[in-house]
């Protein structure tokens, strides 16, 4: 009986702590005018020779905060994001789902979320990621987070990269 009451309690103290987390994660803007801000964020991208981060989900998506403490905690992968992506967070939420700018990027939601778009530096969607698979137990796997976002970069699609 002691061993159930103790794990009965680790559960509770999870929960909670994972609620409490979800409360205070407040990365995407309901209001925001995606088309606008996506269109800034394309010609930020420009500017720099970088591409464009969309991440796709919402303030209610546990998966959607544990990407974001993911990459913004481990320095190797914010580096390489910092370097290569200009980042935005897409909100899809009963408050606005964004519908219209989704389906200019081909119903990404279709894969869950979160669900990650990589636009070039024109604005033009040249990937779409199920983040599915970039997970790996209750968080994401980090070289397979580093491959996908190098093989997206500027460089990785610059012919010349690639002359011997």
């Amino acid at each position: 009986m002691k061993k159930i009451n103790v794990l009965l309690l680790g559960f509770f103290i999870s929960v909670s702590c994972l609620a409490q987390d979800m409360k205070t994660f407040h990365l995407y803007n309901p209001e925001a005018d995606a088309k606008k801000e996506i269109a800034a964020v394309v010609k930020e991208a420009k500017q720099n020779g970088k591409h464009v981060f969309i991440q796709v989900g919402g303030n209610w998506c546990i998966w959607c905060a544990r990407f974001n403490d993911f990459i913004t905690k481990d320095k190797t992968i914010d580096s390489l994001v910092q370097k290569n992506y200009v980042v935005y967070h897409l909100n899809f939420s009963k408050e606005n789902m964004n519908d219209e700018v989704l389906a200019k990027y081909a119903f990404p939601q279709r894969f869950g979320f979160p669900v990650f778009l990589i636009l070039n530096d024109e604005g033009q969607l040249i990937h779409t990621q199920n983040s599915a698979y970039l997970e790996e137990g209750k968080g994401y796997n980090k070289n397979k987070v580093i491959e996908f976002l190098y093989n997206w970069s500027p460089a990785a699609l610059d012919p010349a990269t690639y002359k011997h």
